[in-house]
């Protein structure tokens, strides 16, 4: 089957992947469409460090093909949303509702791949860039067959770690002000979140002046070119700052740009290693330096929820997927998410 590796040096589109059956506990998905997130080219360029070979992708969606033993909340047929979050279920952080902070889901990537005989890593506990990949059941979210399968590959990263920054992390409140800093695919599902979350004042920051229709489409109520315009729309600082481009010096900004008891959220993935300063002093106004992993999600529930959101109209899903590729021009799916021409590409199977 097709899939797209890296190897360590090189990504390449390759046809003869093999994936084994599921076990206990676990599902096998046809995906159907998966989206190109920036995290997936990090590993190729090193800012995220990741066993190879491995098969990449983490953002997808697709139909069920079979089931292992003991899996019940789906059945072959289904349309499913995919997450990356491998949690266990049973450890104190799955039974406190915080499935993100499970141990078991970070760092164990698995190797339910093979090409060659010889085995090959699944990257994210995921891997929707391939044609069938195997999950945890509790990665695999039933939803409506009337949604695209395209749209809703988005789900399962982008909304969950946007959306989720807003509603679960930072649990922005009615009449808040928010500012979000870079408006790629995961600052675009802030400022929707924001939205939903009913915000009053909703201001966007993005060097590339041709995003603002976007980024006003999703819920900007402002929207600037650089940070250094924030005071004069927000002179006593924002209450929530997201920052969504992993820049040291724009974590700086967030910080330093919150109102007093403001947060600031760090979404963007800089390099490893990187570290970021502050001004000590500022914090004892009540301000917070928030971490966020996978938006604070619990994916049965969000995913759920974000899709009958999206069949209201509240949730802006079709709008997300600039443009679809066939699987075999990953190349130039890469090339454009690195250029920024796309807010998210789609690779379709």
């Amino acid at each position: 089957m097709r899939g797209v590796v890296f190897d360590g040096k090189r990504v390449e589109v390759v046809y003869d992947l093999e994936v084994r059956d599921p076990g206990p506990g676990e599902v096998l998905v046809a995906i159907s469409a998966a989206g190109l997130c920036h995290s997936d080219l990090s590993v190729v360029d090193g800012t995220i460090p990741f066993p190879v070979p491995v098969v990449l992708g983490h953002e997808g969606a697709g139909v069920v093909e079979a089931v292992g033993v003991g899996v019940t909340h789906v059945v072959p047929g289904d349309h499913v949303a995919l997450s990356t979050l491998a949690n266990c279920g049973t450890c104190a952080e799955c039974d406190r509702g915080r499935p993100t902070m499970c141990r078991q889901a970070i760092g164990r990537p698995g190797q339910p791949f093979a090409r060659g005989g010889r085995p090959v890593f699944q990257f994210a506990s995921n891997s929707a860039f391939a044609e069938r990949t195997v999950l945890k059941a509790v990665q695999v979210v039933r939803i409506p067959k009337d949604i695209p399968l395209p749209s809703a590959a988005l789900i399962g990263c982008g909304v969950l770690t946007g959306v989720g920054a807003v509603l679960n992390r930072a649990k922005v409140d009615r009449g808040d002000s928010v500012l979000v800093i870079g408006t790629g695919g995961i600052g675009l599902n802030v400022l929707q979140g924001a939205r939903i979350a009913g915000a009053l004042r909703i201001v966007a920051v993005d060097a590339n002046p041709a995003k603002e229709a976007v980024a006003r489409r999703f819920g900007a109520t402002d929207f600037l070119t650089s940070v250094e315009g924030v005071r004069e729309l927000l002179p006593a600082g924002a209450d929530h700052a997201f920052e969504c481009v992993g820049r040291v010096e724009l974590i700086r900004a967030a910080v330093d740009l919150l109102d007093r008891h403001g947060q600031a959220v760090l979404l963007g993935v800089p390099p490893a290693g990187a570290e970021a300063s502050f001004v000590v002093s500022s914090m004892y106004l009540d301000k917070s330096i928030l971490g966020c992993r996978y938006g604070s999600s619990r994916p049965q529930r969000d995913i759920a929820l974000y899709a009958e959101l999206y069949r209201e109209g509240r949730l802006l899903l079709d709008e997300l997927v600039t443009q679809t590729y066939p699987v075999e021009e990953f190349e130039r799916a890469a090339a454009d998410a690195e250029a920024g021409k796309v807010a998210r590409g789609v690779l379709t199977f």
